[in-house]
């Protein structure tokens, strides 16, 4: 599965897609990126007059890129699905946050599996901002599930 076809499998859209881009992918690690866009939502009350980007957005921007897409690497696209589409339901999480983030930041996550078994993926994540510090780390784990239509 080439790394378009990741990005075309996800089940998220704009307001809510968090990944910009894949650098890298194979059976055990991902890089991806994402732009926060400072005319996103969130930004307007957190804080006021001090946007920051808020934790929760941080964990579902690695989700998106350290666990989803990978798991839909992992998973592959069965040829005879035309709706391409896969569940990932997150199952667990557990971040420290290091450092903040604000509009306008580019960031890279780092996803590298810990296992993948009976549809559930285990996976450490990082994420490091332009000057490649680390800004959150942890582990995250979820659920791939194949929709069946029909």
């Amino acid at each position: 599965m080439t790394k378009a076809e990741v990005l075309s499998s996800l089940p998220y859209s704009a307001p809510f897609l968090f990944v910009d881009e894949i650098l890298e992918i194979d059976e055990t690690r991902i890089v991806g990126t994402y732009t926060y866009d400072i005319s996103l939502d969130f930004y307007k009350g957190h804080f006021k007059d001090y946007p920051v980007t808020p934790g929760v957005i941080l964990t579902e921007t690695m989700a998106q890129i350290g666990l989803a897409c990978l798991g839909i690497y992992l998973s592959g696209t069965d040829e005879n699905d035309t709706n391409k589409s896969n569940q990932i339901m997150l199952t667990s999480t557990a971040i420290d946050f290091l450092k903040p983030i604000y509009p306008g930041e580019k960031v890279t996550v780092h996803g590298e599996k810990v296992y993948f078994r009976f549809g559930k993926l285990k996976c450490n994540v990082q994420m490091l901002n332009a000057q490649q510090e680390v800004v959150c780390r942890g582990t995250i784990a979820g659920m791939l599930k194949r929709n069946s239509h029909g």
